[in-house]
């Protein structure tokens, strides 16, 4: 009798414990699905000219459409081991896009976090990205913003960075810095696909500066449908200043592409939110090659969002874009993100749910 009332009383303890352990940890499944109808009055052909005018629906209008699964673990002590798993999908076919082609292509990690930072091992994104998109006018926007200039110079280069290790300090007077080394993983050659990157944030009252640097080689094993591995040199240095309703932001970029141009781009823009569910915003962006300044041009876009509910909004955006020389600056990064020689004008209209 005593020895099955001991026996209840372990198979208790372990259940309790076992609910203790999914108490302290969570997993959740978040996401983006995000459409929109685009038109430009110009495109680019094959041969390098216009190829004419294009109304279609595409994925991606705004945000990039997504799903993922993000877990924690709370360890004791302050440390939690955390791990992201997120997925690039196109709300217009079903397939894989806004990655490195992949499944799991935009983001594949794991991480230990406390009060001493954070480190982070797997496919992940750059200090250099996260600098310029947070410098970045519009968000970041899938149309008329900083990132189709920076798909545009070198693709997935630096946005999904594989075989990386990374660590975050915590915040220090305002300071936050951040490195990371992805290693190439070709036995006999260190520098075949080795990318770095570093960065640095400072933050006081509404005033944000932003500093990073990045450098790839090509090669390595990290091969992807999309390339990741193109080699270049990239910086940046930016601000945003906060003031009322109102944000402010200007930067600098330089993207220096083995083989290709020299690019400096030059942005500045503001945000505007009228109410919390109406936000304005715009932007302008000049890039100039510095191997040959004949090759430059000149984007400018402004976008409107109207929050339905918290998870919900619709969007409108219009853009013109004038390309000079060999640059081949483009409106939208799914649909349009090459252009011609020339003025182009286009708009997009969509629907955006976070969930």
């Amino acid at each position: 009798m005593r020895i099955a009332i001991a026996h209840q009383a372990a198979i208790v303890a372990l259940l309790s414990a076992c609910s203790v352990a999914q108490a302290q940890s969570s997993v959740t499944l978040y996401g983006a699905a995000d459409a929109a109808l685009l038109y430009t009055n110009r495109s680019l052909g094959e041969d390098g000219g216009n190829a004419g005018k294009q109304f279609s629906l595409v994925d991606s209008g705004w945000n990039s459409s997504r799903f993922g699964l993000r877990g924690s673990e709370d360890l004791g002590g302050g440390v939690h081991a955390n791990f992201t798993l997120e997925s690039g999908i196109s709300v217009a076919n079903g397939g894989l896009n806004d990655s490195n082609g992949n499944f799991f292509g935009r983001q594949a990690w794991i991480s230990l976090a406390g009060n001493f930072g954070e480190v982070k091992a797997g496919l992940q994104y750059s200090p250099f990205l996260y600098a310029v998109e947070e410098a970045d006018p519009r968000g970041f926007s899938d149309f008329g913003s900083g990132a189709i200039i920076y798909v545009d110079n070198v693709l997935a280069t630096g946005l999904f960075n594989s075989n990386a290790v990374s660590y975050t300090t915590p915040e220090l007077a305002g300071f936050t810095g951040q490195a990371m080394l992805a290693l190439g993983g070709t036995p006999g050659d260190f520098q075949a696909g080795r990318q770095y990157s570093i960065g640095l944030k400072y933050e006081h009252g509404g005033l944000a500066i932003n500093a990073a640097l990045y450098d790839g080689n090509s090669g390595g094993t990290a091969s992807t449908p999309v390339p990741s591995t193109i080699e270049f040199i990239g910086r940046t240095l930016g601000a945003s200043y906060h003031f009322g309703a109102v944000t402010a932001k200007a930067s600098f970029t330089n993207y220096k592409v083995a083989g290709s141009f020299n690019s400096n781009v030059f942005a500045g823009g503001l945000l505007y939110a009228v109410t919390p569910a109406f936000i304005l915003n715009g932007g302008v962006w000049f890039t100039s090659d510095r191997n040959e300044t004949s090759n430059n041009s000149v984007l400018g876009a402004i976008g409107a969002q109207y929050y339905l509910s918290k998870a919900t909004a619709v969007y409108a955006q219009a853009a013109v874009v004038h390309n000079n020389g060999q640059m081949d600056t483009g409106l939208g990064i799914n649909g349009a993100l090459y252009g011609a020689e020339g003025t182009t004008v286009g708009a997009d209209v969509g629907l955006r749910h976070f969930f």
